[in-house]
């Protein structure tokens, strides 16, 4: 290796092989997690995820030990991708209005863009293996934390167990649509049509979260 491929590598430069190796990861979780969430973990095999990224299922074991896992990377790489950017979120908006805000919208954005994660996730998660399926709860609990925090100040009054409802009730109006929105998209896939969630599930949600029992 020259003193110049050297020093790339030092500085964390990427070759081209790897490049291409993680793109064909990210291409066999795209194909794992659509084929999950229409037929289930335990109906699906390896060969028929490699047929849709056109590997064999042997050629898999080059990016993931098993089928289980990539059941947890796919649920993991998730949950991670919503907890760092909600810290994000967190550490930049004092603001308790701006930063619920984000938030809904990073959780709309999610939910519509990854419907299959969703439904695998609610569906198969207990056939991860036993110490990623920790790994991933404790993930799971770090963010609903963030909204807990962030809903608080609307209701100072209200007790954790209630707070960890309202987050409950909010990522279930937000994370329900995105099931909806794959039947409907079957028939009403446009660009207007998704832009109208994008705008009008934010704006249900924070209605829902400055919502008091009368």
């Amino acid at each position: 290796m020259s003193s110049t491929a050297v020093t790339q590598h030092n500085r964390g430069a990427k070759t081209q092989r790897q490049l291409e190796k993680e793109k064909r990861r990210e291409q066999l979780l795209t194909a794992a997690g659509r084929l999950f969430s229409e037929r289930g973990f335990a109906a699906v095999s390896l060969d028929e995820i490699g047929a849709e990224v056109g590997v064999t299922g042997q050629a898999i074991y080059r990016h993931f030990a098993s089928k289980q896992d990539m059941l947890g990377e796919l649920i993991g790489q998730a949950g991670q991708g919503l907890l760092d950017s909600g810290k994000a979120i967190e550490q930049e908006c004092s603001d308790t209005y701006q930063r619920l805000w984000k938030l809904v919208n990073l959780q709309t954005e999610f939910a519509l863009s990854s419907p299959e994660v969703i439904r695998v996730q609610d569906r198969d998660l207990a056939a991860v293996e036993p110490r990623r399926q920790r790994q991933i709860r404790r993930t799971q609990r770090e963010y609903i934390d963030i909204w807990i925090r962030g809903i608080q100040p609307v209701h100072p009054d209200e007790t954790d167990e209630q707070l960890l409802v309202r987050a409950h009730a909010l990522f279930g109006l937000i994370n329900s649509t995105g099931h909806s929105f794959r039947g409907l998209a079957k028939r009403q896939q446009t660009s207007s049509f998704q832009m109208y969630l994008k705008q009008m599930l934010p704006q249900m949600a924070i209605e829902a979260i400055y919502a008091a029992p009368k």
